[in-house]
């Protein structure tokens, strides 16, 4: 994992809107992206259209991404603990 990945998974314990990570990280947008895209195709975050309505189909990060939520998954807060 990362430095930007650990950074942004950080941020995932709870439902966090892109605006949060990018007004809260310290990173580019397309750093923050690329992250999100990298967590996202290692099961380590998974998205979601609002607060409450997960994305059950592929995601498209790098070109959705500024419009949508993301949480850590149980695997992804395992991965962030171990380090």
């Amino acid at each position: 994992m990362t430095e930007n990945e650990f950074d942004v998974l950080d941020e995932l314990y709870f439902v966090q809107s892109f605006g949060y990570l990018k007004e809260t990280l310290d990173l580019e947008v397309s750093a923050i992206l690329e992250a999100l895209n990298s967590l996202y195709h290692n099961g380590l975050i998974k998205c979601l259209k609002t607060p409450d309505e997960e994305c059950f189909n592929q995601v498209d990060i790098l070109k959705e991404g500024k419009g949508l939520y993301f949480l850590a998954t149980k695997k992804g807060l395992m991965a962030h603990n171990t380090i």
